[in-house]
């Protein structure tokens, strides 16, 4: 009885994540459902829907209250926009979606930030309450702590998926849902629910309306994928973040300059092995049951410039930002100048999504005025369509440092540790210690060079062996299956490592 109690209730120690066994026995169960229910669409969204916010409960608790908020406002505002003949009742139904979406974001990510300002300019000493928790503990026979906001899992993904919604309703771009079910089904789809990619629903609706069809190609695909992402976070991502690069982050002046710099390459790695990763399996989850997610990474440090990793690297936000933040704003369309304070305002904006934190701040800030700079830097000196091969290879260097070097400010704790970071690595890098750190971190540095000469395969060496796995007889896939799942449950570690990108 308290195994089956454990089961249903939620515990922040045993969170579903798709590196944890019971995810796969959660999504084996659910398979078995499936096969029975998928037919009738609208059994299928039910049960999907069902079993997605059990997920979400599983893993952020009581926060799923949340995702319905935001699910029956987006809903009824849809519908509002579609049948509004009026103008201005359709702008307001607009500016209610962004309210509530907005505001109860920015409650949860900047309340702190906005209280401390306040308090600041006032001289007051106003304290953050956690409102949900007070309504949480008056409901139930519960206990939250109310003077801590804890943010909810994948609260910013789902808001802007839900903000898509009304915005495509609003230009004309999508018809509403047919009802609640199928709309809440598009939002709390729990492969990409907590981390993404951001789906928008002009993309995903159509396909509930569909029927469902995967072939074996598909299905092998599928699977190439979440193998791919399970060895991209377990044996690359997780690995040398314990048994390095947090440690560097975490104590900077307790190492040299080259193993600074050598951590600051492994976060590189780490975060694209990290988020990506879960981004493929996410795919592949969501592909065998029918249902096809956009593409999120593009083996983004191959870009041989800053516009160029910002259309390979989190595509899903970076065309949300674009499409949403900076085409409103007039894009390009209103000279130069207001293109690139355009520019500024979304990369700021685009660090400040990610936390309400100077370092953050800067991250954003520096990457509007790389792009800014590289927008003039076309209209100043001609460039070639077809760059020779050292001229593009010297342009990847280039690019993959200036972004690597400010992963700093959005890795590092605080803006202290950032700087000792830069510290150590100009005043203490002590060179002649290089030959034995190479020796002492042999394996971490193999695994990181591996990392990165994965990454920098041309892509038909890619295709070759994905293609490869396809095309395999299906007892030699399953030979395939076992052996890497077997590597990677063997190197995985005891305690929990959860993805990077579950606390933006």
């Amino acid at each position: 009885m308290e195994t089956l109690k454990q089961l249903f209730e939620y515990s922040a120690e045993a969170p579903l994540l798709f590196t944890q066994m019971r995810f796969w026995i959660f999504f084996a169960v659910l398979l078995l459902g499936y096969s029975v229910l998928y037919r009738p669409n609208i059994w299928r969204s039910t049960y999907l829907l069902v079993l997605s916010l059990f997920f979400y409960y599983k893993s952020g608790g009581y926060f799923f209250s949340l995702l319905i908020l935001s699910t029956v406002t987006d809903y009824t505002l849809g519908n509002l926009i579609y049948r509004s003949r009026s103008g201005g009742l359709r702008k307001l139904y607009v500016f209610c979606s962004l309210l509530v979406n907005l505001g109860v974001l920015a409650y949860f990510k900047y309340a702190y930030f906005f209280t401390d300002i306040l308090n600041s300019v006032l001289h007051t000493d106003w304290q953050v309450v956690n409102v949900l928790a007070v309504w949480t503990n008056n409901l139930s026979d519960s206990h939250f702590d109310i003077s801590n906001i804890i943010l909810p899992v994948g609260i910013s993904f789902y808001t802007f998926q839900t903000i898509s919604y009304t915005m495509d309703v609003y230009r004309g771009k999508l018809k509403p849902v047919k009802n609640i079910i199928d709309f809440g089904f598009y939002v709390s789809f729990f492969p990409q629910l907590v981390a993404g990619p951001i789906v928008r629903a002009a993309e995903f609706v159509p396909q509930i309306y569909r029927k469902y069809k995967l072939t074996i190609q598909e299905m092998s695909h599928a699977v190439f994928l979440i193998l791919s992402g399970l060895i991209k976070k377990m044996l690359i991502s997780d690995y040398i973040s314990i048994n390095f690069v947090d440690r560097i982050f975490d104590a900077p002046a307790a190492y040299s300059g080259f193993e600074n710099l050598m951590g600051i390459y492994g976060y590189s790695l780490q975060i694209y092995c990290d988020f990506s990763g879960y981004t493929d399996i996410a795919i592949g989850v969501g592909l065998l049951l029918g249902f096809r997610l956009p593409v999120n990474f593009n083996s983004p440090y191959k870009a041989s410039n800053i516009s160029g990793f910002w259309k390979r690297w989190h595509i899903s936000l970076s065309s949300w930002l674009r499409d949403y933040l900076y085409i409103p704003l007039g894009g390009s369309r209103k000279g130069k100048i207001r293109m690139h304070l355009n520019i500024l305002v979304v990369m700021l904006l685009g660090g400040l999504w990610h936390g309400a934190n100077m370092r953050f701040v800067i991250w954003g800030g520096l990457h509007g005025i790389g792009l800014v700079l590289h927008k003039i830097w076309q209209r100043i000196i001609p460039h070639s369509k077809r760059p020779s091969r050292l001229q593009r290879f010297i342009s990847i260097i280039i690019t993959f440092h200036f972004v690597t070097f400010l992963w700093i400010f959005f890795r590092a704790e605080d803006m202290f540790r950032a700087n000792q970071m830069l510290h150590q690595i100009t005043y203490n890098f002590r060179l002649s210690l290089v030959p034995e750190m190479l020796s002492s971190y042999a394996l971490i540095f193999s695994i990181i060079i591996a990392g990165f000469v994965l990454h920098w395969l041309p892509s038909r060496v890619k295709e070759t062996y994905r293609g490869w796995f396809i095309k395999m007889p299906g007892y030699l896939k399953i030979l395939i299956v076992v052996i890497i799942v077997l590597i990677i449950f063997q190197a995985k570690s005891s305690v929990i490592q959860p993805f990077i990108y579950f606390q933006f």
